[in-house]
């Protein structure tokens, strides 16, 4: 509503003076202010705020009338009343200097575009020069206690109970004084008028004010109590007085009356503001509402805040200031909403946390349209910063005048509903609103709000090419207004009112916005204005004379892209409603013009429809059609409807807003007819805070549509007005229509100050059934909300509204001085804030049984992001209120939601993670209202939600036995392990162990080695140091007792410890038959995977198993589950010959670092994206990217940076486009090749383009493409070449014949069949292996003929095989060197090294053969749960070779 903003500003005195202002009072419209001193009288204009004219008192004179208290203008200006302290009323006539004489006027620099237009025309920034001029004075010979003006005479209260009724001109001698004790008081009108009420004598009137919309006077009497006097006739007499008392009230200090809302605020000595108001039918004061301070929010301060002082009303009487004797303001709307106290928080602490002083107030006063609020400090204030400053200031710094700045909600004055669903709050000089731009949150090129991205918001513009830095920024699309645009964040879009409009027009009375949110329009006391966002423009009267002829009244308003206004025209002087079209220039000749009868007083646009209320209490509706007859856009108004209100409307001035809907109370019934949602049905008036409603009558003969030409349809005439609600603030509604969110969209949302929202809701029957006659169409719900709400979005369930926040500054004081006044203020700042108010609703239906609705109402709200946190909310507080009543609940409603929530799919998390976030205390009542945690454990075991049951698990431990939990535990590790979910097994196993260990109150932390780390899954190399060259012996002496040789991952299952406890057993029991599982299955990926990401000893295991498990039964089984499982393509036949140029090695440089370097990336990058989830893949794919940066070069990082799913791309290494292709065919459909398919098509053939830049034949090119086609994915492959080194250290023969098959290595083969004659192979394993690679060659020969090149190649080892078996052992041939071929490797320089169909050269099963990936990372396995910090470790270690 009103919203504090910056510093106040101090207006500093020019005249020396001794005295120090003490009271302020405004003219009529407030651009002028009488300051009081003790003898002095000065008047301020406003803008600029400027002292015009100081009238001093001479002593003599200020000897015989006292000193001046209290000031009062003529409604016209002319005229200052002043009360001083002798019993005198000092009248002076303010008289203008002429039409030519400025006190100020702008000077512009030479050549400045300001030049005048008009001649005789002068700015509003001039002030002007007056002069003051004392009249005779009048004695009323008692002190005064207060002055009231109204229209002709001047009230005036004395303190010998007498009211004295003056004439202005006070030249007629027409005095009139009346005795209060001869007023006739009762608690009501209607109470016999009895005599004199004889407690009166000797009391006198402390504080009055009149109220025009009541006919009355509110007075607080000496006594402290509270009444309402009022003039039975015109004139006031004394025998024509009434006056009705506030019951059981003594304390009352002050008064302020509110005319648009009839409204009374009475001050109390107790601190707290009552708010009356007077019963229509009997007349009696009724208490509306308080405003008070809580102690919730102020707990230190609510009830030491002394008595009211003040009160003032804003201009627009929607807030009311507060200020006490102890210091502080306070800011309340109209119904009590509390919005500003600077009694807490930075107002009331300094940054250190020290307690300031409240600031103490004298007088104040609300500047013009409410933008500034002008404070005396009290005397004590100024006295105490005088004192302690080191040298005296000069005079004139005391008569400081504080101007606090406000920006205010355009709904306060001109509430037109064009657009509902943005925030607009317009300042002094500058507007504020919600931008539906989220790119505009990303500019960080520019400091203000006003960034180069702001005007992106419905239509991109075109000119905008995002940087490549910011790309990922502008993921989230400018597209439809929603939650997407208008939530993006908390930044305002601030619009600077044009300079030359305002300095002629100010201040801003109205402002409006379309609904797009990209026009606005302002208008100050003269002319119009409007903006658009997206071109940045401002557009004025061409022609100024036109815009200082007119005035707008009633407010603006846009349709489709005209401006609706309802203006005065000061040549015709005639009322007017005008369209101007946005796209022509501002200028009458464009406009649409339309003469009206009466003054209007509000407007507002429903589709194609204008609604007015008049000065005479009418309604009229007229409808808008586009003109396409002219080149210029035009529009044509008709004349549809008059409704009179005058019997309903007491005084016009009364109503707040009028608004045309599409709202009727028999909603449900028209289900099957949702055209009718769009068609104007009812007219809804907020009177004075009562919302009333006059619907269309429908109750006479229906006159079918097809009968009547479309022009003389003849409208329906309206029912009777009903009353909806009271205390009504604002009110939304839409007349956008959407079949699935009806609830929201047909509802009708009130906003009621203290009070909260509310909502009429309408209620419709499900599935088309008639609904049951008993049942109401509509229903009122109430609901509370933490902000005040300024627009609601209706679709997205959600309020947005604004709050002051603060920042406070130190260092502000210079050394050895007070504090200045500003720093006793922290800076002041309004954020944009945002509710969710569902689940309110959904809670208040369920009460209500209306269990139906709420489902229908949720369902249609389901797919909200924060849909989830609605339920969880609703819940939350159902459980906190009734397990934490102390009376016992007859109906508790709990019940009634968890049974709601399990009609959606996200119950089991709901449950748990409103459980996590309530205190345990709670737990029992909540699970005996939502079920079992055992059962609901189960549940999301069964429906595969492992992190939901990983937080059940949480519960159970707190609220079951250790069995149990451990039970569960057992079930939750088997489940994670087997889905691969090894962040979750890590945490299971911390957990297991801590049940064990009795650390059940503080789970031991994960350790931090163990934290999953960037190679996926194969993190081993880096915790363990490999020596290539070991000796045999060494070899032979640790052979297979890894913990003497490696120092190992100090993961969770092999932490130091001292003991062996039971439960680490348990936990490497169940670790031990998982792998044992996996390995049944043939699953080598994962079992590498669930080996590094748990540190599991996969190398001790393997030997343990070594003739159990670890065994090959089928070898074409675990070859065709291998290529499946890794994404590696079955080899294929060259249509060359098998020998190729490549074979003595000519091209291996080139193959090694160009093309390794450019297809590593790629394949990299789609591996990662083939199997992991797309936005994992998406992370990855930057983090990958980091890793590469060492191998890649720049040029490749940024093209493979933008490059999108396997679109083929330009790379600075040679044969690029290739690899991608080839990933193309080898990764993206891996999985689908069959044994016997060929690669070698049409997709090769784009090679052809790229061998003029290359020196090779076709054959080699040929055999290069073979090479790439035979190969997986880059990762694989490293993957591949780990495990084999792991199988052989274990051992395991036939595991790495499997692998070496795979890989086509054939110094891997060679290798194993040698280790095949050690004594200590047994004896099985041998002929395993042979029977094994007998049926792989037979297998090839009939199904897969890409093996046999590589069959023909290891033939001799096959056929040594073959001999062996035919032949005895000689067990003399084994030599301690076999042993160091076995596991070491060759030593010293002249090993014999085999090239393999790589052309490279190869040691044995320890070292890898030489790859060099670029970064060195390629092990990773990318399970979905891989984060990205996981991911950008990537070159921390190195493969290197010997």
């Amino acid at each position: 509503m009103y919203f504090l903003t910056g510093w106040p500003r101090r207006l500093l005195c020019p005249l020396k003076s001794e005295e120090e202002p003490f009271h302020i009072q405004p003219s009529f419209h407030r651009f002028y202010f009488t300051v009081l001193s003790e003898t002095q009288l000065s008047v301020w204009f406003s803008r600029p705020s400027v002292l015009i004219v100081s009238y001093i008192e001479s002593s003599k004179a200020a000897a015989q009338f006292g000193f001046y208290q209290q000031a009062e203008w003529k409604p016209d200006d002319s005229m200052i009343a002043v009360a001083a302290a002798n019993g005198y009323v000092l009248l002076f006539d303010v008289v203008g200097g002429g039409d030519d004489r400025y006190l100020y006027e702008p000077v512009y620099p030479k050549g400045s575009p300001r030049v005048k237009v008009t001649p005789g025309f002068k700015e509003e920034q001039c002030a002007p020069a007056l002069s003051l001029e004392m009249k005779k004075p009048v004695d009323l010979e008692a002190p005064i206690t207060c002055l009231q003006s109204l229209q002709e005479d001047l009230l005036v209260c004395t303190a010998d109970g007498y009211l004295h009724v003056l004439h202005w001109d006070a030249i007629s001698n027409g005095r009139k004084a009346i005795s209060l004790s001869t007023i006739p008081f009762s608690l009501d009108l209607q109470s016999a008028r009895g005599g004199p009420s004889l407690d009166l004598e000797g009391v006198f009137i402390r504080d009055m004010e009149y109220c025009v919309t009541l006919g009355g006077f509110a007075v607080v009497l000496d006594d402290g109590r509270l009444g309402f006097i009022t003039p039975l006739t015109n004139r006031i007499t004394a025998d024509q007085l009434q006056g009705v008392w506030a019951a059981d009230v003594g304390d009352g200090t002050c008064v302020a009356v509110n005319n648009k809302y009839r409204l009374m605020a009475f001050g109390c000595a107790s601190g707290s503001v009552l708010v009356y108001v007077i019963d229509t039918t009997t007349g009696s004061m009724q208490l509306s509402h308080k405003l008070e301070l809580t102690p919730k929010h102020y707990p230190d301060t609510y009830n030491k805040t002394g008595a009211v002082k003040l009160i003032r009303w804003s201009p627009d009487y929607s807030v009311a200031m507060v200020t006490w004797e102890c210091g502080g303001l306070s800011l309340w709307s109209v119904f009590g909403a509390h919005l500003i106290c600077t009694l807490g928080e930075d107002f009331a602490y300094r940054s250190d946390g020290t307690k300031k002083e409240p600031f103490k107030i004298s007088s104040m006063s609300w500047g013009a349209e409410g933008y500034h609020l002008w404070v005396v400090p009290s005397r004590m204030e100024r006295r105490k910063e005088g004192v302690e400053m080191v040298t005296p200031p000069p005079a004139s710094l005391h008569a400081g005048i504080l101007q606090f700045h406000f920006i205010k909600s355009a709904l306060t004055v001109n509430p037109c509903t064009s657009n509902q669903e943005q925030v607009l709050l317009h300042g002094e000089d500058r507007l504020y609103l919600t931008c539906g731009d989220p790119i505009q949150a990303h500019s960080a090129d520019t400091d203000t709000p006003l960034g180069p991205h702001t005007h992106l918001g419905r239509d991109s513009s075109p000119l905008h090419h995002p940087d490549p830095s910011s790309s990922s920024s502008l993921s989230s699309s400018p597209g439809s207004q929603g939650l997407s645009t208008l939530l993006g964040h908390k930044h305002w879009h601030v619009v600077q009112i044009h300079s030359t409009y305002l300095e002629s027009n100010w201040p801003i009375r109205f402002a409006a916005i379309d609904t797009a949110g990209q026009c606005l329009a302002i208008a100050g006391r003269r002319g119009f204005a409007h903006y658009s966002i997206h071109a940045r423009k401002w557009k004025l009267f061409g022609n100024i004379t036109q815009e200082q002829n007119m005035t707008v009244t009633g407010g603006l308003a846009w349709w489709n892209d005209f401006v609706v206004t309802a203006c005065y025209n000061f040549i015709d002087q005639q009322e007017e409603l005008r369209l101007y079209p946005r796209s022509s220039n501002l200028d009458n000749a464009f406009a649409s013009v339309t003469k009206l009868h009466s003054d209007t007083l509000l407007l507002n646009v429903f589709r194609d429809m204008v609604i007015l209320f008049r000065a005479d209490c009418s309604i009229c509706l007229y409808s808008i059609e586009r003109r396409q007859d002219g080149p210029n856009p035009a529009a044509s108004v008709e004349l549809l409807q008059e409704v009179s209100m005058s019997r309903y409307i007491p005084h016009p001035a009364l109503v707040v807003s009028v608004t045309l809907t599409s709202v009727r109370t028999e909603t449900g019934i028209t289900l099957k007819a949702p055209q009718q949602a769009c068609m104007a049905e009812s007219i809804m008036l907020n009177l004075a805070g009562q919302l009333i409603m006059l619907q269309r009558d429908r109750s006479g003969p229906q006159v079918r549509d097809k009968e009547t030409p479309a022009n003389h349809k003849k409208l329906l005439p309206f029912c009777p007005p009903v009353v909806l609600a009271q205390c009504v603030e604002n009110v939304w509604t839409t007349c956008r229509s959407n079949r699935k969110k009806r609830h929201l969209l047909e509802a009708l949302w009130l906003s009621c100050g203290e009070a909260g929202m509310k909502v009429w809701l309408p209620l419709f029957p499900r599935d088309h059934r008639k609904p049951h006659s008993f049942l109401s169409r509509r229903i009122m719900l109430p609901f509370h909300i933490n902000i005040y709400p300024l627009a609601v979005l209706f679709e997205d369930a959600l309020v947005l509204g604004a709050s002051n926040e603060t920042v406070l500054y130190d260092g502000l004081q210079a050394q050895g001085s007070a504090e200045p006044l500003e720093a006793l203020f922290p800076y002041c700042t309004v954020e944009r804030t945002s509710q969710i108010y569902l689940h309110h609703i959904l809670r208040q239906l369920l009460v209500r049984n209306l269990g139906e609705q709420a489902l229908l109402l949720a369902q249609s709200c389901a797919a909200l992001p924060y849909f989830p946190h609605v339920m969880e909310l609703m819940v939350h507080v159902v459980l906190e209120e009734e397990a934490t009543s102390r009376e016992p609940i007859p109906d508790p409603l709990l019940p009634t939601v968890a049974k709601f929530i399990t009609e959606f799919p996200l119950f089991l998390q709901t449950i748990v993670h409103c459980a996590r976030k309530t205190e345990y205390a709670l737990w029992n009542y909540l699970f005996a209202a939502v079920g079992n945690p055992k059962d609901l454990f189960e549940e999301c075991l069964m429906a595969q939600d492992l992190d939901t049951a990983a937080s059940y698990l949480i519960i159970l431990q707190s609220m079951e036995v250790p069995a149990v939990s451990r039970q569960h535990a057992t079930l939750l590790f088997n489940t994670a392990l087997e889905q691969g979910k090894w962040e979750l097994c890590r945490h299971m196993i911390r957990f297991l162990k801590a049940i064990g260990s009795g650390e059940m109150e503080t789970p031991p932390p994960t350790p931090t080695t163990q934290e999953p780390s960037s190679t996926g899954g194969f993190e081993f190399f880096r915790n363990r140091s490999i020596s290539l060259s070991q000796s045999a012996d060494c070899i032979a002496a640790g052979k297979f007792n890894l913990q003497k040789t490696f120092s190992m991952p100090s993961g969770p299952s092999t932490k130091g410890r001292e003991v062996d406890c039971a439960e680490n057993m348990y936990i490497d029991m169940m670790l031990w038959r998982h792998a044992r599982h996996l390995l049944e299955q043939l699953r080598l990926r994962d079992l590498g995977c669930f080996s590094a990401q748990l540190g599991f000893e996969l190398i001790g295991w393997l030997c343990r198993e070594r003739t159990r498990v670890a065994r090959v039964d089928d070898f074409i089984a675990a070859l065709k589950h291998l290529h499946k499982d890794f994404l590696w393509p079955f080899p294929v036949i060259p249509m060359g010959s098998v020998s190729s140029p490549l074979r003595n090695g000519r091209c291996r440089t080139v193959l090694s670092t160009q093309l390794l370097k450019s297809q590593s990336a790629d394949s990299l990058l789609n591996s990662a994206m083939d199997t992991a989830p797309p936005v994992a893949a998406a992370q990855r794919n930057h983090a990958w990217l980091d890793g590469l940066a060492s191998g890649g070069g720049a040029k490749d990082m940024d093209s493979a940076s933008s490059h999108s799913h396997h679109a083929p791309q330009t790379h600075d290494a040679f044969l690029s486009p290739l690899s991608n292709k080839a990933d193309e065919c080898s990764i993206g459909s891996a999985t689908d090749l069959t044994e016997t398919s060929s690669v070698v098509d049409g997709d090769w053939m784009m090679l052809e383009e790229h061998s003029s830049t290359l020196c090779l034949s076709q054959a080699e090119l040929e055999h290069i493409s073979m090479e790439l086609a035979n190969k997986g994915p880059h990762k694989s492959q490293v993957q591949l070449r780990y495990l084999l080194h792991v199988f052989m250290e274990a051992g395991c023969l036939e595991w790495c014949v499997v692998i070496g098959l795979i890989l086509r290595e054939a110094s891997v083969i060679k290798q194993v069949i040698g280790f095949l004659d050690s004594p200590e192979v047994p004896a099985e394993t041998v002929q395993s292996v042979r029977s094994g690679l007998l049926a792989v060659d037979a297998w090839a020969s009939t199904d897969c003929l890409g093996y046999k090149p590589f069959l023909q190649l290891i033939r001799p080892q096959l056929q040594q095989l073959m001999e062996a078996a035919v032949e005895q052992v000689q067990p003399e041939a084994f030599q301690p060197s076999s042993q160091a071929s076995k596991l070491g490797g060759p030593e010293g320089p002249g090993s014999p090294a085999t090239e393999d169909s790589r052309g490279g050269s190869t040691p044995l099963g320890l070292a890898l053969p030489s790859l060099d990936p670029p970064g060195g990372a390629a092990l990773e396995d990318g399970p979905p749960e891989q984060t990205e910090e996981q991911a950008e470790e990537e070159g921390t270690y190195d493969c290197t070779l010997s």
